[in-house]
């Protein structure tokens, strides 16, 4: 005996950058769902946007309002949105007051004013905005039993008009206990504000979706001149590119430093170099965008501490010239200083960007600026982001150069602050070394995955052509990583060496 073939459920779109992938696809069609939280949270917005991207003339959208707020101040904010398509009103969008059903009767004659229009009009989607104010009125003069039924009775007489319907309301999380709204509900969508310090997030939980599987958790959300754009927490990890068996390796633009590392950097890889202020980082990083750009490889710079011109300027100082490439759109430099940010949000950036110049090679300039500029609730959770993040830019097949800024203590060789190395592929330590009462600059490759590399301590200097890495000193020097070596034998009866590191032209 042949099994029933399975009722296959259509999805909706919401209209909502990165909702539908939290959602597993969509909106499931004719499902009756909540769109709940606290005031300014983003509710009427949301709706709003799942309804002007669903309407049509032939399916138009019902969008019944309830003593909140009136129809005609509601869509004055609204047209503000670019989602909003003025064409739609009175057609494919049509709003209805009931306020006076409401007010002036009983919750039988509500929902026979909702079945009367449907009934007459057809809609796919239905809208009712504020819900909570029709559960308020009728508390007062129904019992919970009459409540539960014509909520009852509403989802299905909704669905089975074959209608996708979202009731908005302000609720608090206690309420989902004993409210039988909850119950009825196929769809639940939570929205709220979370104050953090002097920030403040906006988050969503799908906490409930019958038939479909949604990402679990929190996920940030952000209201900009589009509307609503969530952020999944797990943004990038899905449908990631597998690495390919053979890859090549990429040129840092040092040609020592390659030699160093085995012949560069394996394409695909995520380096991380650290060290203490004024030792080359962002010019190593920009040297790195500056090789990929002269082999035809599209760049990323994410900087957080310095402003574009100012890093663009510098990067000219040292004969890199990054202004043509941005011209030409092969080189986008992001700069992400806000004090609100989530680690999600700037992915989204990032991968936008990556996307738009087909960019093979990224700077995340640095670390601690990034985390700087995440909300303070975000920063405590800044190594698990940081994991998804560097996952997520690697599997989209890029190339990753990190900084982060260590604090020389001349006792110790630490790599970061944030114990991160093992999310890395390759490490690179620049560090100071005090050496015949002069401040030197050393560096050593500490890490390669997938390869072999040089274990020397080598000595470079900063120039007008950037980091240049010089041929060994003659040394009897021991302890180099302590950054107070001490000599080995007899002091060489020569003249005081000249510092080696004029300055860069500015």
């Amino acid at each position: 005996m042949s099994r029933p073939a399975r009722v296959k459920i259509r999805s909706l779109p919401t209209g909502v950058r990165g909702l539908d992938d939290i959602l597993g696809g969509g909106i499931p069609e004719f499902s009756f769902n909540i769109i709940a939280g606290p005031p300014g949270s983003g509710k009427t917005t949301l709706a709003h946007q799942i309804v002007f991207a669903n309407a049509t003339p032939k399916k138009p959208a019902l969008y019944f309002t309830v003593l909140g707020e009136p129809a005609l101040k509601m869509l004055r904010y609204q047209q503000q949105y670019s989602f909003f398509d003025e064409s739609k009103l009175g057609k494919a969008v049509r709003f209805i007051n009931l306020s006076d059903v409401v007010l002036d009767k009983d919750l039988d004659a509500v929902l026979e004013e909702i079945i009367q229009q449907v009934t007459a009009i057809g809609p796919g989607v239905v809208v009712v905005d504020s819900f909570r104010t029709v559960v308020r009125k009728a508390v007062a003069g129904a019992s919970e039993l009459e409540m539960q039924s014509f909520i009852q009775r509403l989802a299905q007489f909704l669905t089975s008009w074959e209608a996708t319907t979202f009731l908005v309301g302000e609720y608090v999380p206690e309420e989902m206990r004993d409210n039988p709204i909850f119950t009825v509900a196929d769809g639940l969508f939570w929205l709220s504000q979370v104050p953090e310090r002097n920030s403040v997030v906006r988050k969503l939980q799908i906490i409930k979706l019958r038939g479909q599987e949604s990402v679990p958790g929190l996920h940030t959300v952000r209201i900009s001149t589009s509307g609503l754009q969530a952020f999944s927490r797990t943004l990038g990890l899905t449908g990631q590119k597998i690495r390919p068996k053979r890859r090549h390796r990429l040129s840092i633009g040092i040609p020592e430093l390659d030699t160093m590392m085995g012949g560069g950097i394996l394409e695909g890889d995520s380096l991380l170099v650290a060290g203490p202020s004024g030792t080359g980082k962002s010019a190593l990083a920009t040297q790195f965008i500056a090789e990929g750009l002269r082999h035809g490889e599209p760049g990323i710079m994410a900087i957080f501490e310095e402003r574009p011109k100012g890093y663009t300027d510098r990067a000219g100082d040292f004969g890199l010239n990054l202004k043509t490439p941005q011209e030409q759109g092969k080189l986008e430099v992001l700069y992400l200083r806000p004090l609100d940010l989530s680690v999600d949000e700037t992915m989204q950036e990032i991968l936008d960007a990556i996307e738009r110049v087909g960019a093979k090679r990224l700077v995340i300039d640095s670390l601690l600026g990034f985390e700087m500029a995440l909300a303070p609730g975000f920063r405590t959770d800044f190594r698990e982001s940081l994991y998804r993040m560097i996952a997520a830019l690697t599997g989209a097949g890029v190339t990753i150069l990190s900084t982060v800024e260590v604090e020389d203590k001349f006792t110790e060789m630490s790599l970061s602050h944030y114990t991160i190395s093992f999310l890395t592929d390759d490490i690179i330590r620049l560090r100071y070394v005090e050496i015949d009462s002069q401040l030197r600059k050393m560096m050593v490759v500490i890490k390669m995955r997938g390869g072999n590399h040089s274990k020397d301590i080598r000595e470079y200097v900063i120039t007008n052509k950037g980091v240049v890495v010089i041929h060994p000193r003659t040394t009897d020097y021991e302890g180099l990583t302590t950054g107070i070596p001490t000599r080995t034998g007899p002091r060489p009866a020569q003249k005081e060496e000249a510092a080696p590191e004029p300055k860069a032209k500015r």
